[in-house]
C-alpha cells in the first residue's frame, strides 16, 4: 500500500512551512484524535473511484491516491516527480488543451477541462480534469489538488446522444445525420474509422457514410452484395450477428477485399448489424482499425449506442421516404401523381423551352375501364392499371415523364418530340394497350383515347397543356375510343361554350327559365286523346331557344339531372292537377326520367310526397326511362323501378331499338309500354328494312303485352302503315309539335270539335 496521504496533502515534503495550517482540529485535540482522523481521511482518498493528484507550482506530482493506479495503472512510487501530461498523453489527446490548462496552472488559476487520455497500457479514456489551487501563507499559490474523473461513457452519451438527437429534431438529412455519427465516433474513440451502410430494395450495401475512409475505398465499398462474399458488412447483415475480423490480411471472410482494405492502410474490422424493432436489418455499422486487433471493451458500449443512433436515424429516413412516396407518387402504380408530374413537367418544360424544343403532352384514359371494375371487380381493375402503368413506361422511354392522375387517366410528357413523333408513338401505345390480358380467370382485350397537345404551340405551361390534352381526348372517345386526336382550336371553343351553358343552366334552374311543352299521343284508329308527353324547353334571354338535345346530356355530365327532372316531374303534378280541377280532359302524362334518377335511393320516396301534394294519382303519369337503366351500376336502380313499378306507375322504354335492347332482360323488367323510335318511323314510305324492323317490335310488344308508341309520325302514309300494323299510339307533327299548356289546350279543344264534327 502507499504510505498515509494525509500527511502529504497537508504537509506535502519541502512544503511544510509553505503550507498554511488552519485549524482542522479543535484546540483541545488530542494527537491520538489527529492521527485517526488522517488515517481514515487517506482510507477515503485511497478508495475514491476518482484520480486525486497534488502537483506542486511546476505542475509535478506530489502525491496520487490509490484511484490513479486503478484508472491509469501508475503506482504513487512511478507517478511522484512526473508531470501529468507525461504520463497521460498519447497519439489523440488535443494538444491545444494541454497548453490552456498548463497556462491556467502557471497562472495559479483554478481551472477545468476534459480530455482524452490515455492508460498505461496505451487504451484511451476520456476523464474530467478538476484543478483547484492551494494557497500558500504569502499570498501566492502553493500546489494544486486535481481530481480526474472517468467519463468516457457519459462523454460518448453526451456527445453522440445529444449532437445526434438534435440532427433528427432538425431534420438533417440521412447522410449528413450519419456522418456526424461517424466523426463523433471517432472524435471519441480515436483509432477507430466507422462507416455506416444501408440495405436497398435490391438487397444491396449502400454506402451511406465514411468520412474517414479514403473516396476510392468509398467507391469500392459502395454497392457490395447482402452476402458472405460483401466483407465484414455484407455478412454481418447476411448473419444477422455481429462480424469480428481481427487480421484483415489473413481472414478468408475478407479475403475478396483485403487488396483494397490494406491499401487504404486498415488491419482489422468490426461490424454490426443495425436491426429494427421487428428484427429487420436495415444496415451495417462498421469500425475500422489500423492495426490487427480485437475491439476494445468501451467499444462494445460505443457502438450499442450507436447502432441505436443509427436505427432511429433509418428509421426516420423510411418514414420520410414514405411520406414523399405518399404525397407525391401514386400508391398503385408507383408512378408520379399529379402533383410530383406537373413540378417535374415544369422544369421539363423550362429546359425545353431553353433548348428551342418541341414536348408532347398525351393524355391517356382507358376506355370501358368501369366495366371492368364493376363486372370482375376493383381487384381485377388495379391488377389492370398496374400492367397498363408497366405497358406505358417500357413503350415511353427512359426520357418521358409518366404520370398517374386519377383513376383510369395517365399522364405523358415527351421531351424534343415533334407532333409526327407524338402519332407514331400513340399508334404503338395504343397497339399495346390493345394487347390482350387476364384479368381473373379471363382474357381481356382493352383499348384507350389519347389526347395530345404540343409544346409551345398548345400551351406554354403544363395546366394548359393537360387541360388541351384533356379536350382532345375526350374528342377521341366521343368518336368511338380506340384512337388518338391532336389539341385543336375549335376544340378549345367548344370546350369554353360547355362552361358558358353549365353556367347558364345553373341560372336556368335557380331562374325557373325552364318550361314544359306537351306534345299529344293519339289513339292511331280513333285519333282521340289518349295522353300527352312533357318536353323540356329552355328558352335563354340572350341565347334564345336552346334544344334538349344540348342541355339534356350537359345536365347528367353536371349532376344536375336529379334536380332538373324533380322540377319537370313537379311542373307536370301541379298542370295535371290543375287541368283535373279545371275539367280539361288529359288522360295522363309521360314524363322523362334518365338512369342517373333512378340510382337516387329516395326516387320512390320523392314520387309518393309529389301525388300527396298535389292530390293525383300513379295512374294520371307514366314514367319513361331509357334502355342505358338496364346497364346501370348500382343494384338499388333496378330495386328502384321495381319499387316505383309497386307503387302503381306505369313504366314506358322510351327509344326501344335504338340503345342496348336486350330481349332477355325486357321480359323481366316492369315495363307496360315501348317507345318506337322516330329514326325507324322516318324511313317506312321508302325503306323495307324499316318496315320490316316495325313490323317486329310492333309483334313483340303484341307477344309481351305491352302497348307500343310510335314518335315522330308526320306524313300520312306513315300514319297508314302504323295503324294497318297495329300500332297503339300515334305521336308527331302530324298532329300537333309539342305545345306550351295554354296553347295545348287550345289545340285539344279544337281537336275534340274535329271529331264530333259530321
Amino acid at each position: 500500500m502507499h504510505e498515509p496521504c494525509a500527511g502529504h496533502i497537508v504537509t506535502p515534503p519541502g512544503k511544510a512551512s509553505a503550507i498554511p495550517a488552519p485549524p482542522a482540529y479543535p484546540v483541545n485535540a488530542t494527537p491520538a484524535v489527529q492521527r485517526v482522523d488522517a488515517q481514515r481521511l487517506a482510507l477515503a482518498l485511497d478508495h475514491s473511484a476518482n484520480t486525486i493528484l497534488l502537483c506542486d507550482r511546476n505542475a509535478i506530482i506530489q502525491y496520487s491516491n490509490s484511484g490513479f493506479f486503478r484508472m491509469f495503472g501508475y503506482s504513487m512510487e512511478e507517478a511522484r516527480g512526473q508531470r501529468p501530461q507525461d504520463l497521460l498523453s498519447g497519439p489523440h489527446t488535443d494538444p491545444e488543451t494541454i497548453r490552456h490548462l498548463g497556462e491556467q496552472h502557471r497562472n495559479g488559476q483554478p481551472h477545468r477541462a476534459d480530455l482524452l487520455g490515455y492508460r498505461r497500457d496505451g487504451s484511451p479514456l476520456w476523464v474530467s480534469v478538476v484543478a483547484t489551487p492551494v494557497p500558500a501563507a504569502d499570498g501566492g499559490i502553493d500546489c494544486f489538488i486535481n481530481v480526474l474523473t472517468d467519463i468516457t461513457a457519459a462523454k460518448t452519451h453526451e456527445v453522440l446522444q445529444n449532437k445526434v438527437l438534435d440532427a433528427l429534431v432538425r431534420d438533417v438529412p440521412l447522410a449528413e445525420t450519419m456522418a456526424l455519427i461517424c466523426r463523433e465516433i471517432e472524435r471519441v474513440a480515436p483509432g477507430v474509422v466507422s462507416s455506416v451502410h444501408r440495405v436497398d430494395a435490391g438487397h444491396t450495401l449502400r454506402l451511406v457514410a465514411a468520412p474517414g475512409l479514403p473516396a476510392s475505398l468509398v467507391d469500392y465499398l459502395d454497392g457490395q452484395p447482402v452476402s458472405l462474399k460483401g466483407g465484414a458488412s455484407g455478412a454481418a447483415v447476411c448473419r444477422n450477428r455481429p462480424v469480428i475480423v481481427a487480421d484483415i490480411a489473413t481472414d478468408p471472410l475478407c479475403a475478396p477485399h483485403s487488396g483494397e482494405l490494406l491499401t487504404a492502410g486498415l488491419r482489422a474490422c468490426w461490424s454490426n448489424p443495425i436491426r429494427s424493432g421487428t428484427g429487420q436489418v436495415l444496415g451495417a455499422l462498421t469500425f475500422h482499425y489500423r492495426e490487427p486487433r480485437e475491439p476494445a471493451p468501451w467499444h462494445r458500449a460505443l457502438v450499442e449506442l450507436s447502432l441505436h443512433l443509427c436505427l432511429l436515424a433509418l428509421e426516420r429516413e423510411q418514414i420520410r421516404q414514405r411520406v414523399h412516396q405518399l404525397a407525391f407518387y401514386d400508391a398503385l402504380t408507383g408512378l408520379p401523381n399529379r402533383v410530383m408530374f406537373s413540378a417535374r413537367a415544369e422544369q421539363l418544360l423550362a429546359s425545353a423551352q431553353h433548348l428551342g424544343q418541341q414536348v408532347a403532352a398525351l393524355f391517356i384514359n382507358l376506355d370501358r375501364f368501369k366495366r371492368i371494375n364493376e363486372t370482375q371487380g376493383h381487384s381485377a381493375g388495379d391488377d389492370l392499371l398496374r400492367d397498363m402503368a408497366q405497358r406505358l413506361a417500357a413503350l415511353a422511354g427512359p426520357g418521358a415523364l409518366l404520370g398517374r392522375q386519377v383513376g383510369d387517366e395517365f399522364l405523358l410528357l415527351l421531351p424534343a418530340c415533334s407532333a409526327v413523333q407524338a402519332a407514331a408513338l400513340c399508334e404503338r401505345l395504343l397497339a399495346a394497350i390493345a394487347a390482350p390480358l387476364y384479368v381473373g380467370q379471363i382474357s381481356v382485350h382493352t383499348s384507350a383515347s389519347i389526347g395530345v397537345a404540343m409544346y409551345p404551340v398548345d400551351g406554354r405551361d403544363i395546366d394548359t397543356l393537360l387541360r388541351h390534352a384533356d379536350l382532345a381526348m375526350y374528342r377521341a372517345k366521343d368518336e368511338g375510343g380506340g384512337s388518338f386526336r391532336f389539341f385543336s382550336l375549335e376544340m378549345n371553343r367548344v370546350a369554353q361554350e360547355r362552361v358558358v351553358m353549365e353556367a347558364a343552366l345553373r341560372n336556368a334552374l335557380g331562374n325557373d327559365e325552364l318550361c314544359l311543352h306537351y306534345q299529344p299521343q293519339l289513339c292511331s284508329r280513333t285519333l282521340r286523346l289518349l295522353g300527352v308527353e312533357a318536353l323540356l324547353r329552355w328558352e335563354h334571354p340572350q341565347m334564345g331557344s336552346i334544344p334538349p338535345a344540348r342541355f339534356i346530356p350537359l345536365a347528367e355530365e353536371c349532376g344536375l339531372m336529379d334536380e332538373l327532372s324533380l322540377r319537370l316531374l313537379r311542373q307536370a303534378c301541379s298542370d295535371i292537377a290543375r287541368w283535373r280541377g279545371n275539367g280539361i280532359q288529359i288522360p295522363r302524362v309521360s314524363v322523362n326520367l334518365s338512369a342517373s334518377n333512378f340510382d337516387n335511393p329516395a326516387l320512390p320516396r320523392q314520387l309518393r310526397e309529389l301525388l300527396g301534394e298535389f292530390g293525383i294519382t300513379p295512374a294520371d303519369l307514366i314514367l319513361e326511362i331509357t334502355e342505358s337503366l338496364m346497364l346501370s351500376a348500382h343494384a338499388h336502380a333496378l330495386k328502384n323501378l321495381d319499387d316505383v313499378h309497386a307503387l302503381g306507375f306505369c313504366l314506358s322504354l322510351d327509344d326501344f331499338g335504338t340503345g342496348y335492347s336486350s330481349l332477355s332482360q325486357l321480359h323481366r323488367l316492369p315495363i307496360s309500354e315501348l317507345k318506337l323510335d322516330r329514326s325507324f318511323v322516318q324511313d317506312i314510305e321508302h325503306s323495307e328494312s324499316a318496315r320490316s324492323l316495325i313490323t317486329s317490335v310492333l309483334r313483340i310488344g303484341e307477344n309481351l303485352g305491352k302497348q307500343v308508341v310510335a314518335e315522330g309520325v308526320e306524313t300520312e302514309g306513315q300514319r297508314r302503315f302504323l295503324t294497318s300494323q297495329g300500332c297503339d299510339l300515334l305521336q308527331g307533327f302530324l298532329f300537333s309539335p309539342a305545345l306550351p299548356v295554354a296553347a295545348l289546350e287550345h289545340w285539344l279543344e279544337q281537336h275534340l270539335s274535329s271529331l264530333v264534327t259530321p
